[in-house]
């Protein structure tokens, strides 16, 4: 898929974006709860997470990040009895940028853009909760969206 506005309804359907940070000798993973801002064509993802740990070390270390998200999962099979005719239909989003961590007077606006991710409506939250949190911005430079129907 290479549509823009596709590949946004798509990063809008799923839940879970797991971010890839680099480490010494392997990639470091972690799965997330995300929210995503798009602007010219431009997309930002935020997610949030304690005052410390090991992801900021790295994060301040490498600031480069990969990150993955996929969604409408479900399983193809022709034949229930044959394996090997099984598939998986789904729509996934990879992509890479650079993620930085938010002053305190951009935490609102991050907060914001995660709620908007799981909230239909209008979330609130008590501003208290700012000082307990650390939010992350991942600015997309790169991404690629793939998805196979179960037709």
């Amino acid at each position: 898929m290479t549509d823009f506005d596709e590949i946004v309804a798509v990063m809008k359907k799923c839940r879970v974006c797991r971010l890839a940070l680099f480490d010494d000798e392997y990639p470091y993973v972690i799965p997330l709860n995300f929210g995503m801002k798009v602007k010219d064509n431009n997309i930002s993802l935020y997610f949030h997470g304690a005052r410390e740990g090991k992801k900021y070390d790295l994060i301040a270390a490498n600031p480069h990040a990969c990150f993955e998200m996929d969604c409408s999962h479900k399983l193809i099979y022709k034949s229930e009895k044959e394996s090997c005719t099984w598939g998986m239909a789904y729509e996934s989003v990879i992509g890479n940028g650079v993620i930085e961590i938010l002053s305190d007077e951009e935490k609102e606006e991050g907060l914001r853009y995660l709620m908007a991710q799981f909230c239909q409506n209008e979330c609130s939250f008590d501003p208290r909760v700012l000082k307990q949190t650390t939010l992350m911005k991942l600015n997309v430079h790169f991404l690629s969206c793939k998805r196979r129907s179960d037709g």
